[in-house]
């Protein structure tokens, strides 16, 4: 069964949001192939979230990833063997602007706590790359932030938020608005979002 049929199988609530969600992954998909790189930002939950699915994309998620000859043959060059790229797998390049808590903590005390994902998305970005905001209002200042500087650098933006969208809606390239308002059962729909986006992607680079 393919990934997004049995997504709304057993969630048939996203049937509303099935376009924006293919849409995210022809957007994602499309990052990887320009070489680019995601950057993903969230507060609280959607931290949390932003964590999980660079776990999913940075190694294996449903396939094993095993390297590419080209990858292989790099490795055997500088005299390493089977025994040590077997560890290794196939990454899709992803970063969550969550875990930098030196540099947060710096950025919030010393000028803005509002702007630590905006200062992040500045200095790591790059026009092939994507931002992706979570944020279960869609209207944390601090991701909305991030987005705003995103746009200014040609970055697409792609959003998880509750049922309005907020204020991210009404500026990224893409927002995938979870028919829910209360905060934990939208966190609750945004995590087979993900898991959707983050399994289509793996499938389009790694399938056997």
């Amino acid at each position: 069964m393919k990934i997004l049929e049995e997504l709304i199988l057993r969630y048939p609530q996203l049937n509303c949001c099935i376009q924006e969600i293919s849409d995210a992954i022809n957007i994602i998909t499309d990052c990887f192939k320009s070489d680019g790189k995601l950057l993903i930002c969230g507060n609280g939950g959607s931290c949390s979230d932003s964590e999980h699915m660079v776990g999913e994309l940075m190694k294996g998620f449903l396939l094993k990833r095993p390297l590419t000859e080209k990858q292989l043959k790099s490795f055997k060059a500088v005299g390493v063997g089977k025994e040590f790229t077997d560890k290794l797998q196939g990454a899709l390049s992803a970063i969550s602007l969550t875990g930098h808590p030196s540099l947060s903590t710096a950025y919030a005390n010393d000028v803005d706590a509002e702007f630590v994902y905006a200062q992040q998305t500045f200095g790591l970005g790059k026009k092939e790359d994507i931002l992706i905001c979570i944020s279960t209002s869609g209207n944390a200042k601090n991701v909305y932030n991030a987005a705003i500087v995103a746009n200014s650098m040609g970055i697409k933006t792609i959003a998880l938020t509750g049922i309005s969208g907020g204020k991210l809606k009404k500026i990224c390239n893409c927002t995938i608005c979870v028919p829910e308002s209360e905060t934990f059962k939208v966190q609750e729909l945004h995590l087979p979002v993900y898991h959707a986006l983050c399994a289509s992607v793996e499938q389009h680079f790694f399938r056997e």
